[in-house]
């Protein structure tokens, strides 16, 4: 994001360069591009990966130095990516200064945790802050997301990163309570429990601003499967004028500026692929709290190849849950469900979302156990949220899913992000087929999961994987199991042969 303190005397002896829009995708990190053999570049010392800061119309950013050779960009110009582009937001022929960006002295509290000193405050504060400033490269964000998995975070740390990650982005406030949410922990393929969630608790008359996140490890993130059914990037006025209008809305946490830390983590997590327990904590909590919710529940799957694989872990993330949210102001319960298997046929953003369209439509066929359980955790938001007695909230839920009401809502609040979209569909796909007859006894979650990735879910929205048998059913010889979806030939061949080098990813019992 924009850097706003002010510039020190360096700033007026830098010369001016033409900064040009080269249109390459650097995801949120932003990357300037000078010549290496530019006076620049020789004259400030800078070196590829320098940390540099560019000014231009009084505004600013700190990226990171790519130097190239060739006909690519000429003396006197610096090539922006398209984050540094959106960032700085110049003016067609614009001039900028390039600088040294200042190292950030916080990264010195990183160091301390990496030798075992607890984060306070005031330490975690300073983190953060210089985090969404910008000032961390790469290689400083891994070490502050590593040495917080490897060295756990304590309950009070916790607390400290979601005080922190909610000071640095907006906070919404809301004229009337309770204003209600929940939140997966993730690890299970399909489980997109939200939009129906959303839908039928806003039928129901409450408030539930919901923000989701892209995926992280997963094929999917709520924000990507809801994106092939409606616009998602909505920012706070957008946001705020959909609940307004619906009482409920399904949107990216990241458009709307709230704890804007968090999808930078997000990023590094992804590519470490690390969800660390404080971490997802304060992820969470901090997302809930400055979008103003009172009240959350959290769906926590537990299984074997799931993010929470027993339940002793699931009752120590339950208390660290319930104890941070408390102290951030969030009521917090936590429903533990079955992960021993994905929730759903789909994994990946369209075959999700058809998933959820199957259920709003109520279509014989439609997947059960992705109904019943966002009949389970709606009925938890009623109960919390008082419109349901205790015991009642699911039969309240279902009534509101069956009557088509939760359906009649859930086409509103499309409308109100800007129109409903139809889920794409893929252009390639294999089926996978029983090798012999017998019982489903095991699905593993995870290669699943890698297979989806590898067929190019989430960034190609129709990639992914359908299932199509579940737990316990009886199969024969040559049945199909389930299907692979690719938008591109390359794709379809990377998850061929990644099952080919893992083996079975469903396991048939074969029969006596």
């Amino acid at each position: 994001m924009p850097v706003k303190d002010s510039r020190t005397a360096a700033l007026a002896g830098a010369p001016l360069l033409l900064l040009r829009r080269l249109g390459v995708h650097t995801h949120q990190e932003p990357v300037v591009y000078i010549l290496e053999d530019s006076p620049i570049c020789r004259s400030e010392g800078f070196e590829a990966q320098s940390r540099v800061r560019i000014d231009s119309g009084g505004r600013s950013v700190i990226a990171t130095l790519n130097v190239v050779h060739g006909d690519l960009l000429a003396d006197g110009e610096a090539g922006l990516s398209e984050a540094a582009w959106r960032a700085l937001d110049p003016a067609a022929g614009a001039l900028g200064r390039v600088t040294h960006a200042m190292p950030p002295a916080s990264f010195s509290h990183v160091r301390g945790k990496i030798h075992g000193k607890r984060l306070q405050q005031a330490a975690m504060d300073a983190v953060i802050s210089e985090i969404v400033a910008g000032r961390y490269t790469d290689v400083q964000l891994a070490s502050f997301v590593t040495t917080c998995a490897n060295s756990a975070l304590d309950d009070d740390e916790i607390t400290s990163l979601t005080r922190a990650m909610i000071a640095v982005g907006d906070r919404m406030t809301w004229a009337r309570t309770p204003i209600v949410d929940k939140h997966s922990v993730g690890g299970l393929p399909g489980n997109r429990t939200t939009p129906l969630v959303v839908a039928i608790v806003a039928a129901c008359g409450l408030t539930m601003p919901k923000t989701s996140s892209r995926a992280i490890t997963s094929p999917s993130g709520t924000a990507d499967t809801m994106e092939t059914m409606a616009p998602v990037d909505l920012d706070l006025a957008a946001m705020r004028h959909v609940v307004d209008s619906e009482g409920g809305c399904v949107v990216w946490g990241g458009a709307a500026h709230l704890s804007p830390a968090d999808d930078v983590l997000i990023r590094v997590e992804r590519a470490l692929e690390l969800d660390s327990a404080g971490q997802l904590i304060a992820s969470i909590l901090s997302k809930k709290a400055a979008a103003g919710s009172t009240h959350v529940v959290i769906d926590m799957p537990i299984g074997e190849t799931a993010k929470v694989r027993s339940h002793d872990t699931a009752t120590k993330l339950s208390r660290s849950l319930i104890a941070v949210g408390k102290r951030v102001g969030l009521e917090v319960r936590v429903s533990l469900g079955d992960g021993r298997v994905p929730i759903g046929r789909g994994i990946g953003p369209a075959l999700e979302a058809r998933d959820v369209l199957s259920v709003f439509h109520r279509e014989v066929g439609a997947p059960d156990d992705l109904r019943r359980r966002a009949l389970e955790l709606a009925g938890d938001i009623l109960e919390m949220a008082g419109v349901a007695a205790a015991g009642e909230g699911q039969a309240r839920a279902a009534a509101v899913l069956s009557s088509g009401a939760a359906w009649r809502k859930f086409e509103a609040i499309c409308r109100a992000q800007g129109g409903m979209r139809t889920p794409p569909v893929a252009t390639h796909h294999r089926v996978i087929e029983a090798t012999s007859a017998g019982a489903v006894s095991r699905m593993d979650n995870r290669g699943l999961s890698r297979v989806a990735k590898l067929a190019g879910a989430p960034a190609a929205a129709a990639a992914g994987l359908e299932l199509h048998v579940g737990l316990g059913e009886v199969v024969e010889a040559g049945q199909p199991l389930f299907s692979i979806h690719a938008e591109t030939g390359g794709e379809l061949a990377y998850a061929l042969a990644y099952m080919e080098s893992i083996g079975a990813l469903i396991d048939v019992e074969t029969r006596r």
